[in-house]
């Protein structure tokens, strides 16, 4: 056990060591990098002098084209599609239901390997439209205004479920490009954030590899200036992910003070505001970003007055940054109560006035349970009622 997971142990339970094994079978081709997908066809006994050229159509028909057929792979030999398909699936996580909000949101619920199941949301707006996708079953890091934190942690999803969100969702929207057209530039799915169930810097490979597939530009082709991380700090993977992955990076900060902290985001308690704000500090530059996103969900009487405002102006000083003010989203048994909208235009104002953008979130998806904080899969809540029987 190296030292970074020896240090983590404690709040991440076994989340370094899932997800746990997943049924055997035919290899997925989705979530492989090129160099696995490379090693892949190299054990099937492709030469090796073939094995650019290979990956290469592979990858075009999968992640640009969404093809998930190797008889629709016309550019490959017969007998090559037939040994591909006695060894290989092309597969994505299935979508259970659907569900579409007044303000055209929509909420999936998508079953992965094992019979479980995580919630992905597409928020289209005017210049976008928003992905927000999951990395893990649950959540390990129960902060107390977050409704996913309330389902224990289940398993890390693989690259394969991870990209396979965007890809499902791409399917729904009807954006992969159609035989013979030109690809339409004009993009539905623009953005992802990975602010869905669980905390990606927890399954810290599985959503490198994932975020790699979506920015090659050969396929999905978003740049990474277009994807999001957010993390609730911790803080020794924030230096690999500058390094490794390369996107914007969104932190829960959520309190001014320690003690409250504590409370909202118990990993606090394990690395404080002053070690989560020093690692931030290098992110910028380490990953050429243009600045963090602290995201600071409003609580009434908890953390919103003038003086919260003025202490989380001081605690960013020096750091390129701007401030989502999120109203709380309640949820059935919520132990908070969203600011009073005066109060937080009071708090942004105050926060602009210093000198950082504060944008108020508005909302979305609250009709049908699909604005932050409020993500949880009702099946391992039903999963969990039965083995308590």
């Amino acid at each position: 056990m190296t030292e970074l997971h020896a240090a983590s142990a404690p709040i991440t339970q076994d989340v370094m060591t899932l997800p746990r094994k997943l049924p055997e079978g035919p290899v997925n081709l989705v979530g492989l990098t090129r160099d696995k997908l490379r090693d892949a066809l190299a054990e099937t006994g492709v030469p090796e002098k073939q094995l650019k050229m290979r990956v290469n159509q592979l990858w075009a028909w999968i992640y640009e084209r969404g093809v998930r057929s190797f008889d629709d792979m016309t550019n490959l030999a017969k007998s090559f599609r037939a040994d591909l398909a006695g060894r290989f699936v092309i597969e994505l996580p299935e979508i259970v239901s659907k569900q579409v909000s007044a303000d055209g949101t929509r909420k999936y619920l998508v079953r992965i390997a094992g019979g479980h199941e995580v919630e992905v949301v597409y928020i289209p707006e005017a210049d976008r439209g928003t992905l927000c996708i999951s990395s893990q079953v649950g959540c390990t890091l129960t902060c107390s205004f977050c409704h996913t934190g309330t389902q224990k942690l289940v398993r890390n999803l693989t690259p394969g479920e991870i990209i396979g969100q965007v890809m499902l969702v791409r399917d729904d929207l009807g954006e992969w490009p159609e035989p013979g057209k030109p690809k339409n530039e004009a993009r539905l799915l623009s953005n992802i954030v990975l602010m869905g169930m669980g905390e990606p810097l927890y399954n810290f490979e599985n959503v490198r590899d994932a975020m790699k597939i979506a920015m090659d530009p050969e396929g999905i082709s978003l740049s990474r200036r277009r994807i999001t991380l957010s993390t609730s700090g911790v803080v020794p993977e924030i230096a690999r992910a500058a390094t490794e992955i390369g996107c914007q990076l969104a932190v829960s900060f959520h309190a001014t003070t320690d003690e409250v902290r504590d409370r909202l985001v118990p990993i606090n308690r394990k690395w404080n505001i002053e070690t989560l704000l020093d690692a931030l500090r290098a992110y910028p530059k380490a990953s050429n970003s243009e600045r963090i996103t602290f995201e600071y969900v409003m609580l009434k009487d908890v953390n919103d007055s003038d003086e919260d405002a003025r202490r989380l102006v001081k605690l960013i000083s020096g750091i390129p940054a701007k401030i989502n003010l999120i109203p709380f989203n309640e949820w059935p048994g919520a132990p908070y109560q969203r600011s009073d909208w005066e109060r937080i235009e009071k708090f942004a104002d105050i926060v602009y006035k210093a000198g950082y953008s504060s944008p108020i979130r508005t909302p979305r998806g609250e009709d049908i349970m699909a604005a932050c904080g409020q993500l949880k899969s009702a099946t391992e809540r039903a999963r969990r009622d039965r083995v308590a029987l």
